[in-house]
């Protein structure tokens, strides 16, 4: 059965019970600023579980995109965790309640799609001070149970476990919906799954569907009963085909296999030759998956918010494909399987494939770079380690992250990779806090004025002041004459250039500005000053700051073989490389809109 079948199979299902059909929504939330993804089918329905009439009526069912990030995004690489997958739900908004919504669960689970009811295990609330033991679901699963000619002890068949593990909240504040939750888990393992609490045999089961009970609020002193009493059904759609389809591993589906049949064919690679090499796969079909499924919605590399999260997935990505040997040109070789595996949920998908490989590439493209030179810086600075002392282990990440741009997240696969061990979430607390420190040193180091808008002389330094020149020319060749420079800062580290337009630079745009710079540097211009009268200077075409007061004689430095044909000149101190050849390629690493048809962006050299 296909995983096509199983949802046609639960729509059907559900509507012939009297519900209705909403819709699957953007992975991006509308209206709530304080997630970054839809996580769950119910999470569109929350004003509707809290009274508000749905318009479509009191009972509904749906499959939604979803995306859990930030709690599953390391777990990736078993068999079982994906980050973006599809709930299939249904809802009684003060409808029906736990007769009718339990023995449907098993009646799909069982007789829609012909699981074994002898590999069911169910857990229920076990009760605390917040609300009683739920006899109520016991007593109904061992009827259910009963009618396939189980014996459905409490111990044996159906588990009571703690709220952390059979009970759902939306939040800690007061007025928040709760209630008990009954799981239903499906056993993996050999022989018979009686007597064996799936939570304490985590390894040998799979949870494969949750039905809540919302029928408490939230007090100042405790919980109280609701008068709306909710139902909210949720389920893995992949995880169901798993075991429908009779695997051991959500990767062997159909949902993921596609992908992974393609990987084997580029890097001639085999699936489950190797530890290193199935979870490297995983993680390529996965995260490809999912980042079809963020560029379908809108999502586009940034580094803030849903961009960066993306970009993160990206860069896995690009990585998981280098263990396979597979140096280049993922993105274009991997979407069109991704597409087509999800037409028959996504039709209009397959007519995104091109701008979504071109968003890829460029990612792809831009990562491969700062990957292929900071890996080998890492291999020697770990070389050089002595034990996994924290602090020394966060000041190479961030040194790497200041001089290439190196991602810490990336370093840390790095570490732990080399054998190392090393507490995730310790190395990213200091690493954020020495960055921060760095931030407020930078900020201070800002308020001092250097002549030019330099930190220091440094070659480096020096190389970036130059480099903000043929910056501002690709940037009026590429967006228009009216781009203006209205401030710059230049460290070792990157250059800030402030200028006038009205939006931030697309795709397109930073390649053609980044390939401008590069092929400046091939060319290996001559860079000269020459001294001249100031409306002498301004005549000859040379730019300079609006507003800023200049002497009767000013410098104006031009790259190229004269004035008059020079790429660049404009009004400037100094100091500056010779030669163009000087300098290195460049990425635009990020943007930042100012507001009143003003922009900024990052640059930072690659190589």
């Amino acid at each position: 059965m296909t995983t096509q079948e199983i949802l046609t199979k639960y729509l059907e299902f559900y509507k012939k019970r009297g519900h209705k059909q909403v819709p699957n929504v953007s992975l991006v939330p509308e209206g709530d600023s304080t997630l970054l993804f839809v996580n769950s089918g119910m999470f569109p329905l929350v004003p509707y579980l809290s009274g508000e009439s749905h318009p479509l009526g009191k009972r509904l069912v749906n499959v939604q995109r979803a995306g859990r990030f930030a709690t599953d995004l390391d777990e990736v690489g078993d068999r079982t965790h994906t980050v973006a997958f599809h709930m299939i739900g249904n809802w009684s908004l003060g409808d029906y309640f736990k007769d009718e919504q339990l023995p449907w669960a098993y009646e799909f689970l069982i007789e829609e799609i012909k699981l074994d009811p002898n590999r069911l295990i169910a857990t229920v609330f076990e009760g605390d001070e917040s609300a009683p033991k739920d006899d109520e679901s016991i007593k109904i699963i061992q009827e259910i149970f009963k009618k396939y000619g189980i014996d459905a002890k409490e111990g044996v068949r159906i588990f009571p476990r703690p709220k952390e593990d059979n009970w759902w909240q939306r939040g800690e504040a007061v007025g928040e919906l709760g209630g008990p939750d009954s799981e239903v888990h499906y056993f993996l393992g050999e022989g018979s799954p009686e007597g064996k609490d799936p939570i304490e045999n985590e390894s040998e089961f799979i949870e494969i569907g949750n039905s809540v009970f919302m029928q408490y609020r939230k007090t100042e002193t405790g919980w109280e009963e609701l008068p709306q009493k909710n139902v909210d059904f949720g389920g893995g759609l992949e995880r169901l085909a798993m075991v429908v389809q009779g695997k051991n591993d959500i990767f062997e589906t159909d949902s993921f296999w596609p992908i992974i049949e393609k990987a084997q064919e580029i890097t001639g690679k085999r699936y489950g030759e190797s530890e290193e090499v199935t979870i490297a796969m995983r993680i390529l079909a996965d995260h490809m998956r999912a980042c079809v499924l963020l560029a379908m919605d809108g999502v586009r590399p940034s580094n803030k918010d849903q961009g960066y999260m993306l970009r993160r997935l990206i860069r896995r990505m690009v990585r998981a494909a280098r263990k396979l040997g597979f140096e280049k040109d993922l993105s274009t070789r991997l979407v069109g399987v991704v597409t087509e595996t999800l037409s028959w949920l996504y039709p209009d998908l397959p007519g995104m494939e091109s701008e979504i490989k071109t968003v890829f590439e460029n990612e792809e493209v831009k990562f491969l770079k700062t990957l292929e030179k900071g890996t080998k810086e890492v291999d020697k600075s770990l070389k050089k380690l002595t034990g996994n002392n924290l602090d020394d282990l966060v000041n190479i990440a961030f040194d790497l992250y200041q001089s290439l741009g190196y991602p810490a997240e990336i370093f840390i696969e790095d570490v732990k990779d080399k054998g190392i061990s090393v507490n995730q979430n310790d190395f990213t607390k200091a690493f954020d806090e020495k960055f921060e420190q760095h931030q407020a040193q930078s900020r201070a180091g800002s308020e001092q004025k250097f002549k030019g808008g330099l930190a220091d002389h440094s070659d480096t330094v020096v190389k970036y002041h130059t480099t903000t020149h043929l910056l501002q020319r690709a940037l009026k060749n590429i967006l228009g004459d009216h781009v203006r420079q209205i401030g710059s800062n230049i460290t070792s580290e990157r250059l800030r250039f402030d200028f006038v337009h009205d939006k931030k630079l697309t795709d397109e745009e930073i390649t053609r500005v980044e390939k401008f710079i590069a092929e400046s540097v091939e060319q290996k211009y001559p860079v000269n000053f020459v001294m001249l009268p100031r409306e002498g200077a301004m005549q000859s075409g040379a730019l300079y700051l609006a507003g800023e007061t200049y002497p009767e004689e000013v410098k104006v430095y031009y790259i190229g073989e004269s004035l008059e044909r020079a790429l660049s000149k404009e009004f400037c101190g100094g100091p500056h490389v010779s030669n163009t050849s000087e300098l290195s390629e460049v990425e635009i690493y990020k943007q930042e809109t100012l507001g009143d048809g003003k922009q900024r962006v990052y640059v930072r050299f690659i190589n």
